[in-house]
Parts: C-alpha cells; sequence; structure tokens
C-alpha cells in the first residue's frame, strides 16, 4: 500500500469533500467530464458535475452530529498517470435517532491530468 500512498491520499480529500459539503475541493479534484454509476440514484449512466454540485451544496445526507468512512478490502492498480481503485465503501453517521450505516462497493478510475489527479470515472453496485 505504501506505493500508492499519493493515491489514497488524494482519494481522502475528494471523498472528504463530498461529505463535507466542499463544492471548491470536490471540483477540483473531478473531472468536468465525470461519468459514473449510482445503483441507488438511477440505473443509467450520469455524465458531468451538475448533479453532484446540487447535491453536495444542498447536504445531499442531511447534517449528521458525527460521521467517519471506512474503506474496506482496499485494491490500488496504478498505469502510469491512471489508477483503478477498488474498495467497500462503509459510511457510518450518527443522527439524533440513533447510528446508520451506508455500504456499497465502489470502483473509481483516476487520471492525472495537467499534472494534478482527478476522479474521471465511478462506479458503484450493492455491497449487500
Amino acid at each position: 500500500m505504501d506505493e500508492h500512498r499519493e493515491i489514497w491520499a488524494f482519494l481522502d480529500t475528494h471523498l472528504n469533500s463530498i461529505f463535507n459539503g466542499d463544492w471548491d475541493t470536490y471540483q477540483a479534484t473531478t473531472s468536468p467530464e465525470l461519468s459514473l454509476y449510482e445503483h441507488w440514484v438511477v440505473p443509467h449512466r450520469q455524465d458531468g458535475l451538475a448533479f453532484h454540485q446540487f447535491m453536495i451544496q444542498n447536504r445531499w445526507m442531511g447534517q449528521p452530529r458525527a460521521q467517519r468512512y471506512d474503506l474496506l478490502e482496499k485494491r490500488c492498480q496504478r498505469y502510469g498517470d491512471t489508477a483503478v481503485v477498488t474498495y467497500t465503501f462503509m459510511l457510518s453517521q450518527v443522527y439524533e435517532d440513533g447510528l446508520r450505516h451506508h455500504v456499497h462497493n465502489e470502483t473509481r478510475v483516476i487520471v492525472k491530468l495537467d499534472g494534478r489527479w482527478q476522479v474521471v470515472h465511478v462506479h458503484k453496485s450493492p455491497a449487500r
């Protein structure tokens, strides 16, 4: 994993931007040509950043009192300026009515464009 430290640190910044409602960082770490599949939103590919801009700026997960995410069974396959990362994603959040967990399998394709890493594709599938 040490040889992929740069990729995992980038991914941590990218994921934290989503869950902290930080649109500027999300936009800086995501290609405008993003393609993604999120099975719980719509069973079709989504393209671009407009949908996620709306979701992030409107705090799509509500306002938990506390939250954390864990990446289980992480794998990074790096090919020069391209990395494919796969893992099971687990988000734990504390709300007034208790603790909630959200789990799914995820693939992110990350490419170094103009000297900086950007997510270009995401695919999420059920983990249960």
